[in-house]
């Protein structure tokens, strides 16, 4: 790590600090920012980075940690069950399908996220790649230095104004990027079953009927979904097949919601016009990936969420409510509610002050 990343970054264990309403250790399995940092310190919590992503290594370094932070790394069930002290595991940011949520549950551990505070950052991030994709933004780029001043002609270049952006999903991401097209021009077009037509109506965006129905219908499909079990492959073959010759896809949301193989074969094919993608399955697609050939793709490695205001607000959030729930405060986001009471029924049993 660089000397300038590691004063945003603190990646090394400090020695355990004197008592101001929480104490014992914090495991830090992915580097926050230091704001987050310092106010876990300030509540009196001593901590301690985690040396490896591996389940064991979890396990071992989490034995007698009160708090756990993760990010996108998870917090697996086999590290659960080997922190007895263990009393809540916060996310940083939205997602918590990395971490064993059953077994905290079970074992009486909170688990905390934080939603929205990175919106704003993603939805930005989910615009850029549209114009990225829209101006052939790269591709122009690599004309110019290769000295292919005759690049405009061939290319095919789009203008975003009065075109159709359906967003899949509709929460804080999604309707942030959503303002954010609407300001170019772009007609809104959203899929959100379980949200409130009042959500469509501030935003002035249509209701799609159904995915089949906004994937028909969209110049750019964006994703804003959590990962579960409904989502995972969500955009396969049919789906990419339902979409328009000239449509590009964005996904920012998590990578195992898009068939990689079939989104390959689809811009292989001429199916779609191109993707932009902050995430895909797993840590990184296989080296020898067509995606990685297709120039009609643009790969960003997860860095949607990691703007510096967007990393305040999530590290402070989440450190917050880690601090609330030592103190035994109910913090705002609160992922397990069925842990609170076992929570407490579990430090009553084992002695241990609220």
């Amino acid at each position: 790590m660089s000397r300038a990343a590691s004063n945003v970054f603190n990646e090394l264990s400090d020695p355990v600090r004197p008592s101001t309403g929480a104490s014992g250790i914090c495991l830090i399995v992915q580097p926050i920012h230091a704001a987050g940092l310092a106010r876990l310190r300030d509540a009196g919590l001593a901590i301690r980075s985690a040396t490896s992503l591996a389940p064991a290594t979890l396990a071992r370094e989490a034995a007698d940690c009160v708090a756990v932070i993760t990010r996108n790394g998870g917090f697996p069930a086999e590290a659960v069950a080997a922190a007895p002290r263990l009393r809540v595991i916060g996310v940083h940011g939205t997602g918590t399908d990395p971490v064993a949520v059953p077994e905290a549950t079970r074992a009486g551990i909170v688990v905390v996220n934080t939603p929205g505070a990175n919106a704003l950052s993603v939805a930005e991030h989910a615009i850029g790649l549209i114009f990225a994709l829209a101006k052939a933004i790269p591709q122009a780029d690599r004309a110019m230095r290769e000295g292919d001043h005759d690049f405009r002609y061939g290319a095919r270049l789009v203008e975003l104004a009065g075109l159709t952006l359906g967003l899949v999903g509709f929460g804080a991401i999604g309707q942030a990027t959503g303002r954010l097209a609407g300001a170019l021009g772009m007609k809104v077009l959203a899929y959100g079953p379980t949200r409130p037509d009042a959500d469509f109506e501030a935003l002035g965006a249509d209701r799609a009927a159904s995915l089949p129905d906004l994937l028909a219908r969209a110049d750019v499909v964006s994703l804003h979904l959590p990962l579960t079990a409904e989502t995972r492959g969500l955009i396969g073959r049919d789906q990419l097949g339902r979409m328009k010759a000239g449509a590009f896809l964005i996904n920012t949301a998590r990578g195992a919601l898009v068939d990689e193989d079939a989104l390959a074969e689809a811009l292989a094919a001429g199916t779609i016009a191109g993707a932009g993608l902050d995430v895909v399955s797993g840590d990184a697609l296989a080296h020898d990936h067509p995606l990685h050939r297709e120039r009609r793709v643009i790969l960003t490695p997860h860095v949607a969420a990691s703007t510096e205001a967007a990393l305040i607000r999530a590290a402070e959030r989440v450190a917050g409510q880690v601090i609330d729930v030592l103190a035994g405060r109910r913090p705002p986001n609160l992922v397990n509610p069925a842990a609170w009471d076992r929570r407490r029924q579990r430090e009553s049993s084992a002695g241990v002050s609220a």
